[in-house]
């Protein structure tokens, strides 16, 4: 089977040819940290996972690096917000990400580049760029030209006058044409600030990138991703610097995820609809969270909703419950189970249709009566399942999950009093007791499956 991946640039999809078939190389675009991650940031962060899970299992090597944006105006805004040095305010909120992206299951990247640590190659490919003519010194600052770039606005398909009425481009006296942007900016004593040949200051916010990407992928490589927000400015500014300081191609194939709404609306603080990974952390399991993040292709616009969210972990309980039924089965190797699922994500990471292959072998794992079949059929829906980076927990500690958010309910230990209770109500054949007990923990929200090796329950 061949890989494809929709490539930004062509507006097809196209069939994957890596640089090197032994080894392929991914850059996405990570968090500037300065606050927690929000549910938008955390749609690339689980789809290039998915990815990177998928190159792994086609190729011998793959190097994946996610960088870390710890110098920006964001940044400095915050530190100046709160009181707090920019230093701690970074190391805090690096960790916080990390933590919140563990739980829904995302495997740390090969490379997690700081911007910080790798000033002195920014201001060397800067240099570049001034000597070649593709960037000019003015008022302490150096611009990139971008008449200079001849292909500039070929990634996001716009011409130059699109790009410049878009309103993200920055009005200053001293740019000789609209559309030129930052690479190095001056930096007052109350904000960060490097040495270099223009004086004390800081490095704009897509040079960083490119400096980082090729310092860990060189000049050229397989893939670029991030959200489709960051195909103009960021990265069409970014393709156009590296290309011109390297004189070589960048990136071969461009990914970017949709947008993300909330509840048919755009995120956003002021309508109470924002939620930070932690916030639904807080609601559901992490792995809930990322089935629903990948519900929708990647591709396309999704619409998070309270409702996507319960159906995903009704999907996953289900799921578990299989694998809880089975627990006593040792899985075997899936033969020629995983065919499906892999041509799935091989046609451009189709994950809806991946996950509708989760469902059906989940059916046939409970279908499933004789040991061996069994056997394979677990071993399949759990080798299918961690290319999704799913089911990756004990059935046991999934089923019994309490959200921490408005948590009144029954303990661990108080239900299984309860559910010993009704145990002995039943052996004493008091059954009007069995069933108020029963009654009781239902309207608590626990579950209670009475099988051949004994009562086992839930919680909803």
């Amino acid at each position: 089977m061949t890989l494809f991946l929709y490539n930004t640039m062509s507006r097809t999809k196209e069939a994957f040819t890596p640089l090197d078939p032994a080894r392929v190389g991914m850059y996405v675009c990570g968090p500037t940290v300065y606050d927690r991650a929000h549910i938008g940031n955390a749609r690339p962060v689980v789809v290039f996972d998915v990815l990177y899970r998928l190159l792994k299992r086609l190729y011998p090597q793959v190097t994946y690096v996610r960088n870390i944006t710890d110098v920006d105006d964001k940044i400095n805004a915050r530190s100046q917000e709160r009181g707090e040095s920019i230093g701690v305010i970074t190391e805090r909120t690096t960790q916080l990400f990390h933590q919140d992206v563990a739980e829904l299951g995302v495997l740390p990247p090969d490379h997690e580049p700081r911007a910080t640590a790798h000033i002195d190659l920014m201001i060397a490919m800067i240099e570049r760029l001034i000597a070649k003519g593709n960037a000019y010194v003015a008022e302490g600052h150096v611009l990139f030209n971008v008449p200079s770039m001849q292909d500039y606005g070929a990634l996001s398909h716009r011409t130059l006058d699109e790009m410049i009425a878009g309103a993200r481009v920055e009005v200053a006296p001293y740019k000789t044409h609209p559309a030129d942007f930052v690479l190095w900016k001056p930096s007052p004593a109350e904000l960060p600030g490097w040495d270099s040949p223009w004086g004390r200051g800081r490095p704009g916010w897509h040079i960083e990138c490119s400096a980082m990407s090729r310092r860990y992928l060189g000049d050229t490589f397989d893939i670029h991703g991030g959200g489709q927000d960051l195909v103009f400015p960021h990265h069409e500014n970014e393709l156009a610097q590296s290309v011109c300081a390297n004189g070589a191609p960048f990136a071969r194939y461009w990914l970017h995820n949709g947008y993300l709404m909330v509840e048919g609306e755009k995120m956003s603080k002021s309508l109470g609809n924002f939620f930070t990974v932690r916030d639904l952390l807080d609601q559901a399991q992490g792995e809930a969270i990322r089935l629903t993040l990948l519900s929708t292709h990647y591709h396309q616009p999704l619409d998070w909703t309270a409702e996507g969210l319960k159906s995903a972990k009704a999907a996953l309980d289900r799921m578990y419950l299989a694998l809880r039924n089975a627990q006593d089965v040792q899985a075997q190797d899936p033969d020629q189970a995983l065919t499906p699922i892999l041509a799935a994500l091989e046609d451009d990471l189709n994950t809806p249709l991946a996950i509708a292959h989760l469902h059906e072998l989940t059916g046939a794992l409970n279908k499933a009566e004789d040991e061996d079949v069994k056997a394979k059929a677990k071993g399949a829906l759990l080798a299918a399942a961690g290319l999704l980076g799913l089911l990756l927990q004990d059935p046991e500690e999934w089923l019994k999950w309490q959200p921490q958010a408005g948590n009144s309910g029954l303990s661990d230990a108080e239900i299984d009093g309860l559910v010993q209770a009704r145990i002995d109500a039943r052996a004493a054949r008091n059954f009007a007791e069995a069933d108020r007990i029963r009654t009781v923990l239902t309207e608590s929200g626990i579950a209670l499956e009475d099988g051949p090796k004994g009562t086992s329950w839930r919680r909803g």
